[in-house]
């Protein structure tokens, strides 16, 4: 039977992998792909909405992005608010949708994506780590307690080492899988 601390921990490294692939999501990798604008914020009914709760966004081909929403009202808002994001996309509303123009990447900005994406695994191995030591602590912090025996404690350290390389190894996998993404023309 696994020690609940260290199913505990399991869940935090899932939940941390999570951000992780929810980050490098937003990363630009010059193909048209709905997760690139779905979290931008809209001003719609008086408060800010995340896009992906306006409107449907697909990508009929690999350079271009298709919004429809579902209120032509705030079809304006959404085309500002694309325009001004830090995607540096020009929006373009044809009738009752929006169109958007995914631009081929330059080599240079590649390079500086892939930059990026290091950065972004870096934060993700070091939020794993800080759930390694929290976890780490605690079992520490159980040793000489009644009915826990130091094999007992070695035994759990043991595990929590091994699941916290496991998902080190499914962070650089997701880096990778990005990586390879941002460098195929």
């Amino acid at each position: 039977m696994d020690d609940p601390l260290l199913v505990q921990a399991r869940n935090d490294m899932e939940a941390v992998l999570d951000v992780v692939r929810e980050d490098l999501s937003t990363v630009k990798t010059g193909r048209a792909k709905p997760a690139l604008v779905e979290h931008i914020e809209v001003l719609a009914y008086n408060t800010k909405m995340p896009l992906i709760e306006l409107a449907t966004i697909s990508a009929p081909d690999p350079h271009l992005l298709v919004i429809q929403p579902w209120d032509e009202t705030v079809l304006e808002n959404i085309a500002k608010a694309i325009a001004t994001s830090d995607l540096h996309l020009n929006p373009v509303v044809d009738q009752s949708l929006i169109r958007i123009q995914i631009p081929s990447l330059t080599e240079e900005r590649r390079e500086e994506l892939v930059k990026l994406v290091h950065q972004k695994l870096e934060s993700g191995r070091v939020l794993l780590r800080q759930v390694r030591q929290d976890v780490k602590k605690k079992l520490e912090g159980m040793k000489g307690q009644p009915g826990v025996s130091e094999d007992d404690t070695h035994r759990q350290l043991e595990n929590l080492e091994k699941a916290t390389e496991e998902f080190m190894g499914k962070i650089v996998t997701l880096g990778e899988e990005k990586e390879g993404e941002l460098r195929t023309v």
